[in-house]
C-alpha cells in the first residue's frame, strides 16, 4: 500500500504528539524522581517531593491520557480515519 501525502501528514503529527507525551512522562517518572530530595525542601502541602511522587505523577498520568485520546480522535475526524457510525 502506497502511503500519500495526507497519511505521511497524519503520521508525523501522531509522532509529534507521542513524542512529547512520552518526553513529559519521562520527566515526571524519572527526573521527579531523581531529584526528590531536592524538590522535598519545597513545602506544597507538605514536601513537594513526596506529594508528585504519591499523587501528583498520577494526576499527570491521568492528564497524559486524557489529552492523548482527545487529540487523537480530533485528529482522526479531520483526516477521516474515525471508528464508529458514519454519520
Amino acid at each position: 500500500m502506497q502511503l500519500t501525502e495526507k497519511h505521511k501528514e497524519y503520521w508525523q503529527k501522531n509522532l509529534r504528539i507521542t513524542g512529547v507525551l512520552l518526553a513529559i512522562w519521562f520527566v515526571v517518572t524519572f527526573v521527579m524522581g531523581w531529584y526528590a530530595r531536592e524538590l522535598n525542601e519545597i513545602t506544597f502541602i507538605g514536601p513537594l517531593g513526596f506529594y508528585m511522587s504519591a499523587q501528583g505523577s498520577l494526576i499527570i498520568y491521568v492528564l497524559i491520557i486524557w489529552y492523548y485520546a482527545r487529540t487523537m480522535n480530533n485528529m482522526d475526524q479531520e483526516y477521516g480515519v474515525h471508528e464508529g457510525e458514519d454519520d
